[in-house]
């Protein structure tokens, strides 16, 4: 049985929320050594792949944390 904070996660993860608090919830907690988000590459990022934002300036957790990484990963500042 999940507990409530589990499920205030969950729920924090699924939002659409704001490129604010999409690269505070990115950065935190990221182990030494890997690439951290800026403001600067979410733009660029978003740029390079307007359909995972369907015209809105919102971003998700769940969807684009993953992608965003293996982005990072090849596309250095």
């Amino acid at each position: 049985m999940r507990n409530k904070r589990d499920k205030e996660q969950q729920e924090l993860n699924e939002a659409p929320v704001t490129l604010a608090v999409f690269l505070e919830a990115y950065n935190k907690g990221l182990p030494a050594g890997f690439s951290r988000a800026t403001v600067r590459t979410l733009r660029k990022f978003q740029e390079a792949h307007p359909t995972f934002f369907k015209g809105k300036d919102m971003w998700s957790i769940d969807r684009h944390r993953k992608r965003l990484f293996d982005w990072l990963s090849s596309n250095t500042e």
